[in-house]
């Protein structure tokens, strides 16, 4: 397959409690929002901000497979976005774990740029629908 120049990534993330059972929800499109790929999955127990990182870590992983160039990501998580982008410092060891392992996936393209976005904006209604598609399915 050939490499696209540019790969959005809409994802969500989210806990049936916080913690709680928790899922993921990517939806991956090429530039005009042509879905290429959706992803849904649960997690085990985490909180809200630790399934939307998860969440980002599996978009950046499905994006690998259609671009090694541009990927933006769209989340509705503000708090996320900030920390990925130096605007709020990782303070908790898991936070501090989990943006470890986005910055070293970015790594893999030649930019990465993350935007947020109000919650059921757009393609963020998918991944948010993803999100409780797994967790129903997994009966919580």
């Amino acid at each position: 397959m050939a490499s696209l120049p540019l790969v959005r990534l809409y994802t969500d993330g989210g806990s049936r409690g916080n913690p709680g059972p928790a899922a993921v929800g990517v939806v991956v499109c090429d530039e005009p929002d042509r879905i290429l790929e959706e992803h849904k999955e649960c997690i085990g127990r985490a909180t809200n901000n630790e399934a939307e990182y998860h969440a980002l870590l599996a978009g950046l992983a499905l994006a690998a497979k259609h671009t090694q160039a541009k990927v933006t990501c769209i989340l509705d998580s503000e708090f996320v976005v900030r920390q990925v982008t130096g605007k709020y410092k990782a303070t908790d060891p898991r936070m501090k774990e989990l943006l470890r392992q986005v910055k070293a996936r970015k790594a893999a393209f030649e930019e990465v740029r993350l935007e947020h976005r109000e919650r059921l904006t757009g393609l963020l209604r998918r991944a948010d629908a993803l999100v409780n598609e797994a967790l129903d399915e997994a009966g919580y």
